[in-house]
């Protein structure tokens, strides 16, 4: 089974596309997890590039909105036909609303499987604070009612979202785990969703904690034959990253936290390859 690695676009809004897709290369990525707005003019540019410099791309849905969940779900749809015709290896979805009814937010869930029907390009749902998918009882409970759902799994916001590092809810996590198709490796931690800097002695048991999820799900990809699980090393900038004071300069590097992240992974799943 091969790990496919994924560069976030995010944090690089500073550089022109170019570079940046470039930098991504020339680092060993294996593709671009990208987002952008609706209607955005960069699409040709961006897939003649991605073409010329072989690298995948899975399309990110963050942008979708609006105040009532009619507007939402309009807004939803138009987002995710137009990421579709970027023909991504799949779509990542940040879908729903905390305060949406269950109801509304499994209408959502279809609506995507629709959508996915409709163009063959596949959309699976991240787990996200704020979005349906905001903790673990919340997501099984989807992941119950609604059969084709699969999953971005992104533990960290769970860890905010319940102040904890997730004792006690491992009957859950079971259970999430054989749904997720894709991991963005950030760790998270009771206050927040992104540590300082995972290379720090302080913070190793977060490291540890995430580490072990994401081996359970390698491990249940291996035993189900899969050809390769997909992984975005996913630290991001400020004020995801924690700044100093006053000068609001991030007190880590996220582009070389990202890499750190990429190399310890491939070293410890070194064997799958």
């Amino acid at each position: 089974m091969k790990l496919l690695f994924f560069c976030p676009i995010w944090g690089m809004a500073d550089q022109p596309l170019d570079q940046s897709l470039r930098k991504m290369k020339a680092a060993g990525y294996d593709g671009v997890e990208f987002g952008c707005e609706l209607n955005d003019n960069c699409k040709d540019t961006f897939l003649k590039l991605c073409q010329e410099l072989e690298l995948e791309v899975i399309m990110q849905q963050y942008g979708a909105d609006g105040y009532s969940f009619e507007a939402y779900a309009d807004n939803l749809k138009a987002h995710l036909y137009y990421l579709s015709g970027f023909n991504p290896l799949f779509i990542n979805s940040q879908t729903g609303k905390d305060y949406f009814s269950q109801e509304q937010n499994k209408a959502l869930i279809h609506l995507a499987a629709d959508i996915q029907q409709e163009t063959g390009i596949k959309i699976i749902h991240e787990t996200h604070r704020g979005k349906m998918a905001y903790n673990a009882l919340s997501t099984l409970y989807y992941l119950q009612h609604v059969e084709p759902m699969r999953l971005t799994g992104d533990f960290s916001h769970f860890c905010t979202v319940s102040e904890s590092l997730l004792e006690g809810q491992d009957e859950l996590l079971n259970q999430i785990i054989p749904r997720v198709d894709h991991i963005h490796a950030r760790v998270g931690h009771p206050q927040g969703p992104q540590i300082s800097d995972p290379r720090l002695p302080e913070w190793q048991d977060a490291v540890n904690k995430h580490l072990q999820w994401w081996d359970a799900i390698i491990q249940h990809h291996l035993r189900a034959g899969s050809p390769y699980v997909t992984i975005t090393p996913e630290f991001g900038p400020a004020p995801y990253m924690p700044a100093l004071p006053f000068t609001k300069q991030p007190i880590a590097n996220q582009w070389e936290i990202n890499l750190y992240m990429v190399n310890l992974l491939k070293s410890r799943y070194n064997s799958l390859q």
